[in-house]
């Protein structure tokens, strides 16, 4: 890891919701389709509907991106610091297509934990999904291993041992980092979100931000570390 060019390094982390609120307000052919889907993973004691609202959310299928944060290195007389960027939009393609833009301004390594299983295969999905192009940094059906521009800390960490999973709150943890979950966590985004009070859900609605940023952070720092780098200090994190 220490070979690669941080100012090439985009991290990001996203940040999902259901479709809907509930089960409940799926129309008919969705539910048959929900039903369908988990058929074989809904646990004897739970309901289509209690399946929905912990599992929709993970699903690109059955739900949506609400935000999208990236980070970018940088380097000034000043020193190394970090420069982040939260991307929200109540329009799925909008906020979509915006990320797009971003990254074809460059051809980026892009760094997060777990990203190569989660985060860039559900936005690629909801980006077809919605008729946007993928950018060819982005398009790895047709590349080889090798060839592929990820850094993904979940598995650099497992060192090749598949049957390893560990969170980013645990490994922030273990490298003596701050906690990233100090207010919400992923389970919780997708009742802020659909949070049926106006006043409450734009609150909401910054707190999901917020939090996705911070997961970004921690994902950054923990970049330094396993470079052996000293961490970049909270004054020289700007957020645009």
């Amino acid at each position: 890891m220490r070979h690669i060019d941080l100012s090439k390094v985009m991290v990001l982390d996203i940040e999902t919701a259901s479709m809907a609120p509930s089960y409940d307000e799926l129309n008919e052919h969705w539910k048959l389709l929900w039903q369908g889907k988990t058929a074989y993973q809904l646990p004897a004691d739970s309901t289509p509907d209690d399946f929905y609202k912990h599992r929709a959310g993970v699903m690109a299928e059955f739900s949506r991106v609400v935000c999208i944060s990236v980070a970018v290195f940088t380097r000034s007389k000043d020193g190394e610091g970090m420069r982040l960027k939260s991307i929200y939009h109540e329009e799925e393609k909008v906020l979509l297509q915006e990320w797009a833009n971003l990254v074809e301004q460059k051809q980026w390594i892009f760094g997060g934990h777990n990203i190569r299983e989660f985060d860039l295969p559900f936005l690629c999905r909801r980006m077809i999904i919605h008729g946007i192009p993928i950018p060819m940094s982005l398009d790895f059906q047709n590349k080889k291993p090798w060839e592929i521009q990820v850094l993904d800390t979940f598995q650099y960490w497992r060192f090749g041992d598949y049957k390893n999973f560990t969170s980013l709150q645990l490994l922030a943890s273990a490298l003596g980092l701050p906690s990233p979950k100090d207010d919400i966590n992923g389970s919780m985004v997708g009742e802020l979100f659909w949070e049926p009070d106006e006043i409450k859900r734009k609150d909401n609605i910054e707190r999901i931000i917020k939090y996705c940023q911070k997961d970004v952070i921690t994902t950054a720092q923990i970049i330094r570390r396993f470079r052996y780098e000293q961490l970049i200090t909270e004054d020289k994190i700007v957020i645009t």
